[in-house]
């Protein structure tokens, strides 16, 4: 006896214009974490974060943080000298800036000329500062090295994301580009929902949501993979529209990771979506082809949809949903 299913409709469209909501997003359009809060109350322990805040600076800062710790290094030891007229083989008196850069040339173990120190105090000194010299090279050189060479990620995320049908069953979609070319081996991807939702007792509190993929992982991340949650009765979205996700400030919050084939580290890359960056019956246009037995992608349509009912195939090969990661 032939069985009726039924399936379920998607998601219902805004009728009106997008806007952008109103409250904060946790994660940035651009991957990057939105602008650090600000915690009052914290151990004696926040002193000792020197390193990680030399690495978290942008390259402009951290720069500048080291002109700035040289300049003030000379400045100390150059009024240090002045402090012992003589005590400087042709140092004239009272001249800070012959003894800032008598100092500056100490500091950078590259002495040379007739200046030298003459009297226990002014070799006490450069001693000292010869010691300081060496480490702040050695602090400097390990800092910058460390910066390089963290493996990093270049992923590019589709601009919106889609909730459409897909084998007769509602589906969020976004996709994800690996802008390198290369092997991304293990990579796996998490898709959670924040929202606000109030408890029994009356407590309003920021839940995070894992949703479930149609597949999570992949042996292989070369070229795009197409991210898919079905939205079947058990998922969040179940029912959602536009006016609900505003109202339980919704945000989809994405982690892509994987190990690079070519740093052989773990690298990383985050996204998000809010409700005015999610499309209703809309379908990502196809970028996956195959040329002269090579495959190709088409970056510059990876963020065009069209209507669910289109068919855009590309130039030899189509790009099929959750198949792509390649």
């Amino acid at each position: 006896m032939a069985t009726e299913t039924t399936t379920r409709p998607p998601p219902r469209a805004p009728e009106r214009p997008l806007e952008s909501p109103a409250y904060p997003r946790i994660v940035k359009r651009d991957g990057k974490p939105m602008p650090r809060p600000i915690i009052r109350g914290q151990d004696r322990g926040r002193w000792t974060d020197f390193y990680q805040a030399m690495l978290r600076v942008p390259w402009w800062g951290f720069f500048l943080g080291l002109a700035g710790i040289f300049f003030v290094l000379n400045l100390i030891f150059a009024i240090l000298y002045l402090q012992d007229p003589g005590g400087i083989a042709t140092l004239k008196p009272n001249e800070f800036w012959e003894a800032f850069f008598f100092s500056a040339i100490t500091l950078t173990t590259s002495a040379t000329g007739t200046m030298v120190p003459v009297d226990t105090y002014s070799n006490v000194v450069v001693t000292v500062e010869g010691f300081l010299g060496i480490m702040n090279i050695a602090v400097a050189t390990g800092v910058l090295f460390a910066r390089i060479s963290r493996p990093t990620a270049r992923m590019m995320f589709s601009k919106v994301a889609t909730i459409t049908r897909f084998e007769g069953q509602p589906t969020l979609m976004f996709r994800v580009a690996n802008q390198r070319g290369n092997q991304v081996l293990e990579a796996e991807v998490t898709v959670t929902l924040a929202r606000q939702m109030t408890t029994r007792e009356g407590h309003t509190m920021r839940r995070f949501e894992e949703l479930r993929l149609a597949r999570a992982r992949t042996p292989l991340f070369g070229l795009s993979w197409t991210v898919m949650h079905p939205i079947d009765e058990d998922s969040p979205l179940a029912n959602a529209t536009y006016e609900s996700m505003l109202d339980a400030q919704m945000e989809i919050i994405v982690v892509i990771s994987g190990t690079d084939e070519t740093f052989s580290d773990k690298i990383y890359a985050r996204h998000s979506y809010m409700p005015d960056e999610i499309v209703w019956n809309k379908r990502f246009v196809d970028i996956l082809s195959v040329q002269k037995g090579r495959r190709h992608v088409d970056l510059a349509r990876f963020h065009d949809v069209c209507d669910a009912e289109c068919i855009d195939v590309a130039d030899g090969e189509v790009d099929k949903p959750d198949g792509e990661a390649t």
